[in-house]
């Protein structure tokens, strides 16, 4: 980012704008500046504007140039950026909604923290952020929190999904399938769901909890959620026997179709090429 320049005494508001406009056109004009300009020059909003581009270490880094950046990086229209950005719709899981925020920062740094414990341990980690207040302690708060945050790591998720299922009930309620076509649905649904790495139980339970959710969402469409099952489990072995080196004899469109016509009758044979399709391309 280049040097800074020491902070400037002259009061905000006193430098004019010939003087902002010459100080920036000469930055710009050099080739290689050495300066960032001082954000005293520039009026309040323009330069919360420009440390909005700034990630939570960034702004905390920038508040250490000079007290009058302390002051701006401490901004509660910044945190409250980055708390939404970073941990998304943050009132679906706030126990008391946001209107009990007395500080973003302060719910910031605690959400961080928090998340690095979780990915330690899951369960210290809950129980931080529940202690702290930023995660309720129901399963719908908690599955809210899952939805929403993008810093967890899968096999903790995944942990925390096998000793709560109500969570995992609360979570699987949260994702919209309407209009979907399955397999993209079963691609989503495991995005937000870690897959074990092993077929058994769990599984099958996953499984068991997406095609209760997808029928719900497309009711319409004819086919019973014991089908959703049998299509779903068959599109997994179809994508590990077409993706694995291991397996020389990949299995033909014409294999997938016939295997499936006796599990999944009423089931429209061209609906069937297309799922085969949609995995081998």
């Amino acid at each position: 980012m280049g040097q800074i320049c020491p902070s400037s005494t002259t009061p905000l508001g006193v430098v004019g704008h010939h003087h902002l406009r010459h100080s920036l056109l000469s930055h710009g004009r050099s080739k290689a500046p050495t300066e960032f300009p001082d954000l005293s020059f520039l009026p309040p909003e323009m330069a919360i504007n420009i440390l909005s581009h700034l990630s939570a270490t960034e702004l905390c880094l920038a508040g250490c140039v000079n007290e009058y950046w302390q002051q701006l990086a401490d901004s509660e229209l910044l945190w409250r950026g980055l708390c939404y950005s970073d941990w998304g719709k943050i009132d679906s899981f706030l126990p008391s909604g946001v209107n009990s925020v007395q500080s973003y920062k302060r719910l910031y740094m605690l959400m961080d923290d928090g998340a690095s414990l979780f990915n330690g341990d899951c369960s210290s980690g809950l129980e931080f952020l529940i202690g702290n207040g930023v995660v309720g302690s129901s399963d719908r708060h908690i599955g809210c929190f899952l939805h929403e945050s993008r810093r967890l790591h899968a096999d903790k998720v995944l942990g925390l999904l096998l000793d709560r299922p109500g969570v995992l009930d609360e979570l699987a309620g949260l994702l919209d399938f309407h209009g979907v076509f399955l397999p993209d649905a079963l691609r989503r649904f495991f995005t937000e769901v870690p897959a074990p790495k092993a077929r058994g139980y769990f599984l099958e339970r996953l499984l068991t909890k997406f095609s209760h959710r997808y029928f719900d969402c497309n009711e319409d469409m004819g086919l019973s959620q014991e089908t959703i099952y049998v299509l779903c489990y068959s599109l997994i072995m179809l994508s590990v026997d077409l993706g694995s080196p291991h397996v020389k004899n990949k299995m033909s469109k014409r294999e997938f179709i016939r295997n499936l016509r006796g599990a999944v009758q009423g089931t429209p044979g061209d609906y069937l090429v297309n799922l085969y399709d949609n995995i081998y391309l």
